[in-house]
């Protein structure tokens, strides 16, 4: 069963009318989607909750990846978030996660978890204050091993986030860099933006002019490492070679956000979040955050669902905002208006969607029904604020859709 792509993945993105060489390429990517992709999302938060604009008593629906921005959202204090994964390891990282921040002592040692994920007194305060209010489920996923045989609980005591697909895709890429005389890690010692670009234009850009890093890239299979299925590599390539569009989307990220405030940046370039007063970390880990995040853990509701399926099991207007991550990019025409059917109909007056797209534009006008996308208004200037703050630097577009009166 190891050998087995997750059957929800599988329906969400293998296109069974496609060609043959098309959908094996879509299974091996719903294979190496089914274990832990990201330990850390890469969307941020700071920027989402700017356009969701939360307040007291919203009901948010969202795809919940690795949890960081689930966490992160009840520094706005929202009723209640409905966080749904199609991966199961996602799901039993996000219980872990919201046990860990109602039982674990106090700020010290949650920021040793999930901020530092790399020393072995992680491992007793897990035994001793989350392991015994863990659902069976998500404690059996820990305490099981991973395909290399290691308990995957031990991640934290090694440094998780040099794990899951994209930890391991940053550790390959640190890799072919080293080949290639050049340390990604140099790039934390930069003190200034200017330090920045500089490090970037003289060691990072010229790899992407390499033949074998250019051949490497073309091939559609080279990007599920960060979570890019082959239905979402043609949009984010938009034509181009797909070498010049990750220099440029690296190039936004090591060069547009000084480095002390990106931790997506640091993650990149040093595999972590760094160390005591160095560290950038996500809200839902700041200390100032601490309290509130506490106290209302409990407001999170995790479930394996597709988030078609879990909105339309919801009463009508029971939704204030929804984030939809890149999720999009792998639907059909049929799948998202089934999605979009069920947004508006679960929509409360001024409720608002946030999604992200490989491709710049949005991916929605001529795909949904014009009636169905006639009741949402696109906020096209702010969103393209959005997608210059937005530090994760991934994504070609982040857009806000607000249902209109």
């Amino acid at each position: 069963m190891a050998s087995l792509p997750n059957r929800k993945i599988a329906a969400a993105v293998v296109r069974e009318d496609g060609e043959q060489k098309q959908r094996l390429l879509d299974r091996a990517f719903a294979l190496a989607f089914k274990g832990l992709v990201y330990a850390q999302i890469w969307e941020d938060p700071v920027v989402d909750m700017e356009a969701l604009a939360i307040e007291p008593g919203h009901r948010i629906a969202t795809i919940a990846s690795g949890g960081c921005n689930v966490f992160s959202y009840l520094v706005a204090d929202p009723a209640e978030i409905v966080a749904v994964d199609l991966n199961t390891a996602h799901v039993a990282l996000n219980n872990l996660k919201r046990v860990a921040i109602q039982r674990l002592p106090d700020h010290t040692s949650l920021h040793r978890f999930f901020a530092d994920a790399d020393n072995e007194a992680n491992i007793a305060d897990y035994r001793a204050f989350v392991r015994p209010h863990l659902d069976e489920t998500s404690r059996r996923y820990w305490e099981g091993r991973d395909l290399v045989g290691r308990r995957r609980i031990n991640g934290f005591a090694r440094g998780l986030y040099k794990r899951g697909l994209l930890g391991n895709f940053i550790g390959l890429a640190h890799l072919v860099a080293r080949m290639h005389r050049i340390d990604p890690r140099q790039f934390l010692a930069a003190k200034t933006i200017e330090e920045q670009r500089a490090i970037f234009e003289e060691k990072l850009a010229p790899l992407f002019d390499r033949k074998f890093i250019r051949w490497v890239t073309d091939q559609r299979s080279s990007l599920f490492g960060l979570g890019i299925p082959p239905a979402q590599y043609d949009a984010l390539a938009g034509g181009k070679p797909m070498a010049d569009v990750l220099r440029a989307r690296l190039e936004k990220l090591a060069c547009d956000f000084p480095l002390e405030d990106n931790y997506f940046a640091r993650q990149a370039f040093g595999r972590g979040y760094g160390k005591g007063r160095t560290a950038s970390l996500p809200p839902y880990l700041q200390a100032g955050n601490y309290d509130a995040v506490r106290g209302r853990a409990e407001r999170v509701t995790m479930l394996h669902a597709n988030m078609t399926d879990m909105l339309a099991a919801a009463d009508a207007a029971s939704f204030d905002r929804y984030i939809f991550l890149d999720a999009q990019d792998w639907m059909s025409n049929a799948q998202l208006t089934a999605l979009w059917s069920e947004v508006t109909r679960t929509a409360r007056p001024g409720a608002r969607v946030l999604f992200r797209t490989a491709a710049e534009p949005s991916l929605l006008s001529g795909r949904l029904p014009d009636d169905l996308l006639g009741r949402w208004d696109y906020r096209a200037a702010e969103s393209l604020d959005y997608t210059r703050r937005d530090r994760s630097a991934i994504y070609g577009g982040v857009h806000l859709y607000i249902l209109k009166d």
